[in-house]
């Protein structure tokens, strides 16, 4: 359809961030120790022993910057729009933001 733009990409790619960071965390964490006093030993074990350990952490690190450059995107392109006059669906995009913050803030 000629009214479908680039704007439009950003949800799934908002989709495709959540499943690396969900991939790349998972793997990072099968390597990593909350231990006081070896945690950071173990994140100079995944960079430098774990085999490519830096890519998959850098991946992870950077995935959160541009998951978040998604999301504004895509906020953007909702207010461009005028999705906000669909009151459930922007309800819903402002709790999932709200979590998304929050879980960002923790780790």
């Amino acid at each position: 359809p000629s009214n479908i733009s680039v704007w439009w990409n950003f949800g799934s790619l908002l989709g495709l961030c959540l499943a690396t960071q969900i991939l790349t965390g998972l793997f990072l964490a099968m390597h990593y120790t909350s231990d006081i006093s070896t945690a950071f030993s173990s994140v100079c074990h995944i960079c430098r022993d774990v085999s490519y350990g830096w890519l998959i952490r850098n991946i992870h690190a950077n995935g959160a910057s541009f998951f978040f450059i998604c999301i504004y995107m895509h906020i953007a392109r909702g207010l461009y729009y005028g999705s906000y006059l669909y009151k459930e669906t922007w309800n819903i995009g402002v709790v999932l933001l709200l979590l998304t913050m929050m879980t960002a803030f923790v780790g």
